[in-house]
C-alpha cells in the first residue's frame, strides 16, 4: 500500500481531490478556493485540474454560498462549501439550521442534502477576532446536522471522504492550528473512517480524557508526562454528532474518573453534556466529579492572551492530578 506523509491541510486536499476523482457530482467552492488554491491552501491545484465547473470561486457571501450548496444537494450533487473561517459562518446560520438540517424531515424524506461544509476553526495562529473561535456545540445541538472534527491527517482523509459520501449534511471542522503541526503517513487511495466512532490514542486505568481536534496533541503530551504517576487514557472524539457514547462509557467505567478538554467556552460547552451523559449512564462507576479544563467564558482574546487562553498541557496535568487525587 503506498503512501505519503503529509500535513494534515495536506490531507484535505488530497481527501478532496480523491473525492471529485471517484465522483463526478461532487463540487468544491468558497471564497478563494479555486485559482489561489484557498487562504490556507487547502484547494491548491485542483482549480487547475479539474477545471472551473467542479472548483470555483464564490463571492464573498456566506448566505448565498451555503444556501446554493443546499440547492445542489436537494437536486443530486455532492457540494463542499468551504467558509474560510468558522466565524464568519454566522450569515449563513438560517441556512445551515433551518434548510440544511430539516430538508429531510420537511421533505418526508423526498430530499436529502449530501453537502459536506467544510470550515478551519480555532485558536492559536494569531488571527484578528471572528478567525479563532470554537463554537462545534452550536451545530451538534442541531438535529439533522452531522459534525466532524479530524486531530490527525490520516483520519482527515478518511472522515473527509465518509462526510462527502453521506446523505446527510455534515459540518466537517478543521483544526487550523495543527494544520501544519506534524505530518503522517497517509494512504494514497481513497478510504473512509466511519463517522460515529472515537478513537482511543492512548490506554490507561486511572483516568479517561475526551478530547477532539487541536486539543489532542496537548492532552497526549499531558498524559506523557504523567506517565509514572497516573495511567491516564486518551479518547479522540473525532465526530462530535453523533457521538460515540458507548466508548466514552465504556472508557468511564474502566477508570472511574473523567476529564474532558477543549479549547470552546466552559459554559455551554460539550464538557457539559458528556459529563452530564456520564453520571445517567455510568452513575456507580464513578470516582470522582468531572472535571472541564477549557477555554474560558469570554470572547476570544487578541496575541498577548491567546496562549493563555486555550488549554495546553500543563493546564490539563493540573486538571488530570486534581480529578486523580480527588
Amino acid at each position: 500500500m503506498s503512501s505519503q506523509n503529509l500535513t494534515l491541510v495536506q490531507a484535505v486536499r488530497d481527501g478532496l481531490k480523491g473525492e471529485l476523482e471517484r465522483d463526478d457530482d461532487v463540487v468544491v467552492f468558497g471564497e478563494d478556493v479555486g485559482k489561489n488554491g484557498g487562504v490556507f491552501r487547502a484547494t491548491q491545484g485542483l482549480y487547475d485540474e479539474f477545471g472551473e465547473d467542479r472548483v470555483f470561486d464564490t463571492p464573498l457571501a456566506e448566505s448565498g454560498i451555503v444556501g446554493t450548496a443546499v440547492g445542489m444537494a436537494a437536486y443530486g450533487m455532492k457540494p463542499v462549501p468551504e467558509i474560510q473561517f468558522s466565524g464568519f459562518a454566522y450569515p449563513a446560520f438560517d441556512q445551515i439550521v433551518s434548510h440544511a438540517a430539516r430538508l429531510r424531515t420537511r421533505s418526508r424524506g423526498r430530499f436529502t442534502v449530501p453537502m459536506t461544509l467544510r470550515m478551519p476553526y480555532g485558536g492559536g495562529i494569531r488571527a484578528p477576532e471572528h478567525h479563532s473561535e470554537s463554537k462545534e456545540a452550536f451545530y451538534t445541538h442541531e438535529a439533522g446536522l452531522k459534525v466532524v472534527v479530524p486531530s490527525t491527517p490520516r483520519d482527515t482523509k478518511g472522515l473527509l471522504a465518509a462526510s462527502i459520501r453521506d446523505p446527510d449534511p455534515v459540518v466537517f471542522m478543521e483544526p487550523k492550528l495543527i494544520y501544519r503541526a506534524f505530518r503522517e503517513e497517509v494512504p494514497d487511495e481513497t478510504y473512509t473512517v466511519e463517522l460515529g466512532e472515537a478513537a482511543v490514542r492512548r490506554e490507561g486505568t486511572d483516568v479517561s480524557v475526551f478530547t477532539w481536534g487541536a486539543m489532542t496533541r496537548p492532552t497526549l503530551e499531558a498524559a506523557e508526562n504523567l506517565d509514572g504517576e497516573v495511567d491516564v487514557e486518551v479518547v479522540d472524539l473525532r465526530t462530535l454528532s453523533p457521538m460515540d457514547w458507548d466508548t466514552i462509557t465504556e472508557s468511564f467505567e474502566k477508570t472511574g474518573r473523567a476529564v474532558v478538554v477543549h479549547e470552546a467556552p466552559k459554559t455551554g460547552g460539550l464538557g457539559a453534556e458528556i459529563a452530564a451523559t456520564i453520571q445517567e449512564e455510568a452513575l456507580l462507576y464513578q470516582e470522582a466529579p468531572v472535571k472541564r479544563v477549557t477555554g474560558f467564558d469570554t470572547p476570544f482574546p487578541l496575541y498577548a492572551l491567546e496562549d493563555y487562553y486555550m488549554p495546553e498541557a500543563a493546564r490539563i496535568e493540573d486538571g488530570i492530578r486534581e480529578t486523580v487525587e480527588f
